[in-house]
């Protein structure tokens, strides 16, 4: 945005451009973020349509994102979202081989079937062939059984939860995803702590097919409230910065080329279609109705991980995040009136408008 203003001064177009699709993209044509001028962006949209993904319609992967800052901030937002998916496709194959015991070839199976259902998404499918892949170094073991427990990054999920606080907008399952890195980084502070802290006492025990269902139905409704929150925080964004970003055309180009493309993402803009100005995507049709299927999975598998013992964060962030979003009252009231006591920082009241200040230090 800086960039962009200076230049502006002197004349100067300037394009700042986020670029997404990995390896594969690079060969074959990635998701293109183009942010700038509008009049830079119409000189130079020939060639990036032409070195963009194509979707399956034939449609390039590429739009004009907005002015400034625009193309960049969006391609943060998204790979906020590729931490989501990618912790809560992690935490499902963690219940399935620690809550259940599976091994590659079974979890492999089951994730090749998931992808040819709802959930079909570059994600789910890389990761099914990463558990049939065999150690290259000579072991025989699964690949994924050699690799270190430690996870890197970047800093793009971790500035897409710092621009969420900023705005004020909630990226729980985001944010936990961030964490997930930062804890799985602490390896041998995790071996020793195993150590010593105690284990769950209860055994658990669950039917393994009914299980199984019940991660896939928790993991997509997961993955939905990762993607409402992104998307908020694009709306908090664009509000913001007068961005006017264009959500269904957002979806559109993330069809192809990029780490999140996936079938559902025709949903997100068939709903913005809809109606543009959605304030969430929990209140679209098609999101609202897997919330209504799909919620009991997940407080059912997060109650059953907390018990056995399996960290499930991002599972537990989606869960609390829709129970929060639909609570017409949350005992932030409570809150408010601490701060008033210790800090005089006022309330507003339930029955008339205004601001207040109760006297605390005087006797009840």
């Amino acid at each position: 945005m800086r960039r962009s203003a200076e230049l502006d001064k002197s004349g100067i177009n300037f394009i700042g451009m986020g670029v997404s699709g990995g390896e594969l993209g690079a060969l074959h044509g990635p998701s293109l973020m183009p942010g700038g001028q509008k009049e830079a962006y119409d000189l130079v949209a020939p060639i990036l349509e032409a070195i963009s993904a194509k979707a399956e319609d034939g449609a390039p992967c590429v739009t004009y994102i907005g002015p400034n800052g625009a193309g960049h901030y969006v391609k943060m937002v998204h790979n906020g979202i590729e931490y989501g998916d990618m912790e809560l496709i992690a935490e499902s194959y963690n219940l399935m081989r620690n809550l259940l015991g599976l091994d590659v070839k079974e979890m492999a199976d089951i994730f090749s079937e998931w992808n040819k259902g709802e959930l079909d998404s570059y994600l789910i499918d890389i990761t099914a062939d990463i558990l049939t892949r065999k150690d290259d170094l000579g072991s025989d073991k699964p690949i994924v059984d050699m690799i270190l427990d430690r996870a890197g990054n970047k800093g793009t999920g971790k500035w897409s939860s710092q621009s969420a606080l900023e705005l004020g907008v909630p990226q729980s399952v985001i944010t936990e995803s961030v964490y997930a890195r930062y804890i799985s980084a602490m390896k041998q502070e995790r071996v020793e702590a195993s150590k010593v802290l105690p284990k769950p006492v209860a055994n658990v025990s669950v039917d393994k097919k009914e299980a199984i269902e019940m991660i896939r139905k928790a993991l997509y409704f997961s993955k939905l409230m990762s993607y409402a929150q992104g998307f908020e925080q694009l709306r908090f964004a664009s509000e913001k910065y007068d961005w006017k970003l264009q959500y269904g055309d957002l979806a559109k180009i993330w069809r192809a080329g990029c780490i999140i493309r996936a079938r559902f993402l025709q949903n997100i803009t068939d709903a913005y279609n809809k109606k543009p100005d959605l304030q969430n995507l929990l209140l679209d049709d098609y999101f609202l109705n897997i919330a209504k299927n799909y919620q009991e999975s997940v407080r059912d598998l997060v109650g059953v991980a907390v018990k056995a013992g399996v960290p499930v964060p991002g599972f537990s962030a989606a869960i609390s995040y829709y129970d929060s979003y639909r609570s017409a009252v949350l005992p932030a009231n409570l809150t408010q009136a601490q701060r008033d006591y210790f800090g005089a920082h006022t309330y507003e009241r339930t029955d008339r408008d205004g601001i207040y200040h109760y006297s605390w230090y005087t006797e009840a």
